[in-house]
């Protein structure tokens, strides 16, 4: 399994001006099976973007989003959604959901027109919460539930897709440091017990560092770099990236890069 982009484009364009925006210009990834990739750059340098054309939830003005070689865009919404999974920034449900509730919505692309979930469905939602420690959450509210067990639920929920590929936006926002490490803990056994690919966009180069065995590196829609973390994830790559110097090296006790911002660059 591959995902790959190639040579994608996409404008926003506003419905009341004439005025447009290219969010993604001619960019090139490619996501090897069972990786942990990382988007990073600074805001509205087009990452969210890339992951909605890594979706399929827009289609590329130029080039083409494959899965395997067979272009997304000749497929159906439910076909991808059975593949690819989507964790967004933020989730808010319409209704209170209970938790198994939000959990079993991941069914739906494998459910037919009015088919109602059956005891699989129930058991791989169960057995999704089981993996993100979410079980004794299940008949919960899910609006009285903190930041950190919100966005387990969800991951819980991507799970219940039975996804190959799992895509998620700024996985840690708005997490407290405790919560942080739990995420970013639960994301690696992911990767590593079950071999769900993985792409993060993310602001946080310390998480990335830690998680990421790739990186893809924007700024201004553009691909400055990409590569194994270790080689891209550098002091001169983040001051082209945010004008910013920074201290990159390895750190003992952690046994990984870290990142720490030193000023704007002069």
């Amino acid at each position: 399994m591959s995902l790959t982009a190639n040579r994608v484009s996409y404008t926003y364009r506003r419905r009341t001006t004439r005025d447009s925006i290219c969010a993604v210009r001619n960019v090139d990834v490619r996501v090897p099976r069972g990786s942990l990739t990382g988007l990073i750059g600074p805001n509205g340098c087009g990452k969210t973007t890339l992951l909605k054309l890594l979706a399929g939830v827009v289609r590329p003005d130029a080039g083409s989003v494959a899965l395997d070689g067979v272009a997304l865009d000749s497929q159906s919404r439910r076909q991808v959604a059975r593949r690819i999974a989507v964790v967004p920034q933020e989730t808010h449900p319409v209704f209170d959901y209970t938790v198994l509730e939000m959990t079993l919505m991941g069914r739906h692309p494998h459910l037919g027109p009015f088919e109602l979930e059956g005891p699989a469905d129930l058991a791989i939602a169960h057995e999704a919460l089981a993996a993100t420690g979410t079980a004794h959450l299940s008949d919960r509210s899910y609006m009285t539930l903190s930041g950190g067990e919100k966005q387990r639920v969800v991951i819980a929920s991507a799970l219940t897709q039975s996804p190959e590929v799992l895509l998620l936006d700024e996985p840690t926002a708005s997490l407290d440091l405790g919560h942080q490490l739990d995420v970013a803990s639960l994301l690696q056994r992911l990767n590593l017990e079950r071999s769900v690919t993985m792409v993060m966009a993310t602001h946080d180069l310390n998480l990335a560092a830690s998680l990421c065995d790739t990186l893809v590196l924007m700024r201004e829609g553009r691909v400055l770099a990409s590569g194994h973390t270790p080689e891209v994830l550098t002091s001169a790559m983040v001051r082209q990236l945010y004008d910013v110097e920074a201290d990159v090296r390895p750190h003992e006790l952690a046994g990984h890069l870290t990142v720490v911002p030193v000023g704007r660059r002069p």
